[in-house]
């Protein structure tokens, strides 16, 4: 009897479901940056407060709201120039848009994670040890210390995005500093923003309680900013009590079709090569064929709309059309996909993601995009052979069809990421600002 239920036990060992020699050991405090509550306070105050914006129109939350999944439910949004909130936004009569900001908005789940490597779409903030600071940002030697975090060095630069916070040309000091290369530095834009924040009576008490040098007399420096900042982000946004992490923590089991299609994401389908870890991110950087549309990242002189990735940042060929493996926690709540927003419905997303090179061939224009009518036309890239072409021979992962069972399968295991928790936020969106701007609800 005794050896007979030793091979029982043996047999299930051997013929476990192929995710579960896969399965990443679950998240725990030890994983994240650690904060004071004070200090979370103060960043949530600042996250939605518009003071930040060169205009005193924009927060942080216009473009990442729980409303939308920390994302704003548009493939790509309008920041400055724009009123309301989502696909409901539009443009500002008063106050146009020049242009769409070329990329999508990106959740914010996970994001104070202690191993978080690279920021942005195409890593262009990264961690690197041989820098002085820890890590790389476009600035290179002119970048400012001082930051906790990579997360507090990525805030840093939306603020200086004339399409995102900054404002245009000539609107307002913020955006003249931008304008003529003043960064840092006390004509700069980020002191610029420091002054409006310190000069706010009840901003000034709460950053002397947060940072006792502060208490003793030191400026508020941006990096102060971008700390709270990140400090919130990372508490508010915290993911990992989902379905998911029950299953992790050997709590709970899977439903049985998000069972299957954790044993195809993690087998056949061949997603769990990207998508690894409890982020289920590699944090990787892979021309996966995903289509372009709208204005592409390209300096305003140049006329086309392509937006090459990660070779941006590296100048190497194989880096051509690479973008970020993003985290896919709560990603049924984190429409529309893609580093443009290509798609709108993550069924159509996975399976062209199964066999992007197909996917290509047969997409047609698909998006959530705000009214606005652009200088340039949002589908020329898509519409144009040859950067399809391009964008196809950069693909370099092998192709996993999905039938349409396979994929029900493997959307299944997604929803098992949805967090209703995190999805909600611990701090949510405060009554009201020390500016006493309007927050967007």
């Amino acid at each position: 009897m005794y050896q007979y239920i030793s091979l029982l036990a043996l047999l299930a060992t051997t013929c476990l479901p192929a995710h579960a020699e896969m399965r990443p050991a679950p998240l725990n405090d030890a994983d994240f940056r650690q904060h004071t509550a004070e200090e979370v306070a103060l960043g949530q105050l600042l996250f939605w407060d518009p003071l930040l914006s060169g205009n005193r129109n924009i927060s942080c939350g216009t473009c990442h709201h729980p409303r939308f999944g920390t994302g704003d439910g548009v493939s790509l949004a309008l920041g400055e120039g724009g009123i309301g909130l989502g696909p409901e936004r539009k443009p500002d009569p008063n106050d146009m848009p020049e242009q769409r900001i070329p990329r999508n908005a990106p959740a914010l789940f996970n994001l104070g994670i202690l191993d978080l490597k690279s920021v942005f779409y195409d890593g262009r903030i990264e961690a690197d040890a041989t820098r002085p600071i820890g890590f790389r940002t476009p600035l290179e030697d002119e970048m400012v210390s001082g930051f906790a975090s990579l997360l507090s060095a990525q805030s840093m630069f939306p603020v200086l995005s004339p399409d995102e916070m900054a404002g245009h040309y000539s609107e307002n000091e913020i955006s003249k500093s931008v304008r003529t290369g003043q960064l840092t530095g006390p004509n700069g834009a980020w002191h610029k923003i420091a002054a409006r924040v310190a000069a706010i009576p009840a901003y000034q008490q709460q950053f002397a309680a947060v940072y006792p040098d502060i208490g003793a007399g030191r400026a508020i420096d941006f990096t102060d900013i971008s700390n709270a900042i990140a400090a919130f982000i990372s508490v508010e946004w915290r993911s990992d009590s989902a379905p998911f992490d029950a299953w992790l923590r050997g709590q709970a089991p899977l439903p049985a079709l998000a069972a299957k299609g954790a044993d195809l994401f993690y087998g056949s389908a061949g997603c769990g090569a990207c998508h690894t870890g409890p982020l289920l991110t590699d944090q990787g950087f892979h021309a996966m064929g995903t289509p372009q549309l709208g204005p592409g990242k390209a300096e305003r002189f140049e006329t086309n709309q392509r937006d090459l990735g990660r070779i941006r940042v590296t100048n190497r060929p194989e880096d051509a059309y690479a973008f970020r493996t993003p985290s896919l926690r709560n990603v049924t709540k984190t429409a529309p996909y893609g580093h443009a927003g290509s798609h709108a419905d993550l069924r159509a997303f996975v399976m062209f993601h199964a066999d992007p090179a197909t996917g290509l061939d047969a997409y047609q224009p698909q998006a959530v995009l705000p009214a606005f009518t652009p200088a340039k036309d949002d589908w020329a890239a898509t519409n144009d052979p040859a950067e399809r072409q391009a964008i196809k021979a950069a693909i370099r992962q092998p192709a996993h069809p999905l039938t349409a069972d396979e994929t029900t399968a493997i959307l299944a295991f997604l929803d098992s990421l949805t967090d209703s928790t995190a999805l909600a936020g611990r701090l949510g969106i405060p009554a009201t600002v020390p500016s006493g701007l309007p927050i967007d609800r």
